[in-house]
């Protein structure tokens, strides 16, 4: 390695460690579940329903989740930034080129490199955080079943890298305003991938089958018939054998739309309990949050396209010689690519984070008004928030970069005052 690519390792390790040092304080100081003075002693106030064991876990177990997900994307980086600079990209390229293979197996396999490195050296934090959530009783999965689904999300991730950049790269090489074409491209894309979610990839990592309790089953579909919503079964998948938390989700769109319950939480939780997640799923269809999804990430792949466009075509004017990138088509490119939209990418999660959030609390307020009650949603947040060890009042950077959902500070405050405000 040149004296060049030595003072650029140099420099973004040293930026590397001093980010981290800088985040370990961060997350050390900012300590979890520590509600304002106004709510001590109230139903938010982790204390009244967290043990002290509990609370002591959850410290812990926060401060190192938020370092991982902080070091996560830098990490990353690193790892594409050091393909390129290192030559690794290039000498891989060149090596396919040296056995004469036709560019339809020069291409994949080169892709597979990318993947495949990429995935070993990020596998560490991964591995972190399965051994995190083993060690304080939230994940219940083997190590044999963790590692399955981490080798079907390699190959399912695999495919759409090879699809992608496959026709990115075609498109590339055809000239013109080329990621306006890619967004376009991206459009369709987006939806099928949303559609096939539930019904095609999620069956690979767990079994899915209709509702075990036929009584609640029908009592949620009545619930689903009063929000006008041509509902006709109630999904249940099977998380136990994996997890101890606690959840409910809607996915998918038209007729591969989801509703879905965890056995965990049928499990755990009281029937009024259940009822008001259903609702709050239900209020998710109703006000066409799904919609409202597809539309943001189809709108935000373009502001994505266009910016990672010129920053691409800027790093390949800077330094695409000295990394070995022939043209803004060459594969040799593609660890580029992948740490831009990656930065990209990080850097936009406190808007689409405070987007999701407006509309979990909108679905929360519909819920309520939906059953015309509060009962069980105190409980419900907290039976949710021990499960998990969750830190029920995150600090501002973990907030807006991580939280998709308002706190369950937050809920269950507004929870109580739905309860306490008289209604007509």
């Amino acid at each position: 390695m040149s004296f060049r690519k030595h003072s650029a390792f140099l420099k973004y390790s040293l930026g590397l460690i001093g980010y981290a040092v800088a985040i370990a304080l961060y997350v050390a100081y900012v300590s979890p579940n520590q509600v304002p003075e106004a709510y001590r002693g109230t139903a938010a106030d982790p204390a009244t329903f967290f043990s002290p064991n509990q609370l002591q876990s959850s410290e812990w177990l926060n401060a190192a989740r938020n370092w991982i997900f902080f070091m996560s994307g830098p990490w990353e980086w690193l790892i594409y930034f050091m393909m390129l600079a290192s030559g690794l990209a290039r000498r891989w390229r060149v090596k396919l080129e040296e056995r004469g293979l036709p560019i339809y197996l020069r291409f994949p396999l080169y892709v597979l490199l990318i993947q495949a490195t990429a995935y070993l050296l990020y596998f560490p934090l991964r591995a972190a955080s399965y051994c995190l959530s083993k060690t304080y009783g939230i994940s219940t999965q083997p190590l044999t079943g963790w590692l399955r689904d981490k080798l079907i999300a390699f190959g399912i991730g695999y495919a759409t890298m090879l699809a992608v950049s496959a026709v990115a790269f075609w498109i590339i090489s055809r000239g013109g305003r080329w990621w306006l074409k890619l967004w376009l491209l991206s459009v369709p894309f987006t939806l099928l991938m949303m559609y096939v979610q539930p019904v095609v990839i999620d069956p690979l990592y767990s079994q899915f089958s209709r509702l075990s309790d036929p009584q609640l089953e029908e009592g949620i579909l009545e619930l689903a018939a009063r929000a006008g919503i041509p509902a006709h079964r109630v999904y249940e998948v099977d998380m136990s054998e994996k997890t101890n938390a606690l959840n409910a989700y809607v996915n998918g769109i038209g007729s591969s739309l989801r509703i879905v319950l965890w056995d965990t939480t049928l499990q755990r939780l009281e029937e009024p309990e259940i009822m008001l997640i259903m609702a709050h799923e239900m209020g998710h269809y109703v006000m066409r949050h799904l919609e409202w999804s597809a539309a943001g990430a189809v709108g935000s792949s373009l502001a994505l396209l266009a910016l990672g466009g010129w920053l691409y075509r800027a790093a390949i004017r800077k330094r695409g010689v000295r990394w070995g990138i022939r043209s803004l088509s060459d594969m040799t490119a593609l660890p580029l690519a992948l740490m831009i939209l990656s930065m990209l990418s990080f850097a936009s999660l406190p808007i689409s984070n405070y987007v999701s959030r407006q509309a979990e609390t909108a679905a929360d307020r519909y819920a309520m008004e939906l059953i015309g009650s509060a009962e069980g949603a105190v409980t419900m947040y907290q039976k949710m928030a021990v499960a998990s060890l969750s830190d029920v009042h995150p600090p501002l950077l973990v907030k807006w970069f991580r939280d998709t959902h308002p706190s369950d500070m937050e809920r269950i405050l507004y929870a109580d005052n739905f309860e306490r405000t008289p209604r007509p």
